[in-house]
C-alpha cells in the first residue's frame, strides 16, 4: 500500500485528531466476521497453487540455488508467510466469488504478503533495488 496524497493525508489528519464524533457502520457481526473466516480456510487449493507458493516462498530465501537473488536479499521470509500467502489467495479467489485460488492469485498476492517478510542486501539497495522490483524478480519463474 502506498502512502496517500496530501488532500488524503490532511483529511485523515483532521479525521483522527479532531473533537467530532464519527458513527460507525457495521458491515459484519463478530459472528459473521468467524464465518467468513472459517469459509477461507476451507475452500481447496490445488497442488500447483500450493506448489507455487511454496516455489516463490522458498526462492525469496537466501542460499536457495539462485546466486542472482542469493546476493540481493539479506533474509527471506519463514513458513509463516506461506501460511499467510496461503490464506489471501484462499481469500481472493473467494470474494471474486471463485471456488478455488489460482497460481494468478500467488502472482496477484505476492508482493503484499512478501515485502515485509524479507529484507534487500546492501548491495541490492547500492543497485537501486526495491522490493517491488525483488519480489517481481521472483514470481518471474511462476510465469
Amino acid at each position: 500500500m502506498s502512502y496517500p496524497d496530501a488532500a488524503a493525508e490532511r483529511r485523515m489528519l483532521f479525521a483522527t485528531t479532531g473533537v467530532e464524533e464519527r458513527a460507525l457502520k457495521t458491515i459484519l457481526s463478530a459472528d459473521e466476521l468467524m464465518v467468513a473466516q472459517r469459509l477461507v480456510r476451507q475452500l481447496p487449493v490445488g497442488d500447483q497453487v500450493v506448489d507455487a507458493i511454496l516455489k516463490l516462498v522458498r526462492s525469496a530465501r537466501p542460499g536457495t540455488g539462485r546466486e542472482e537473488i542469493d546476493d540481493l536479499i539479506a533474509w527471506g521470509p519463514g513458513p509463516r508467510a506461506s501460511q499467510a500467502l496461503m490464506l489471501a489467495v484462499r481469500a481472493k479467489a473467494m470474494i471474486e466469488g471463485r471456488l478455488a485460488p489460482s497460481a494468478d492469485d500467488v502472482v496477484d498476492l505476492a508482493e503484499p504478503v512478501l515485502k515485509h517478510r524479507m529484507a534487500l542486501t546492501f548491495a541490492a539497495r547500492a543497485e537501486g533495488i526495491d522490493m517491488s522490483q525483488m519480489v517481481a524478480r521472483l514470481v518471474e519463474p511462476l510465469g
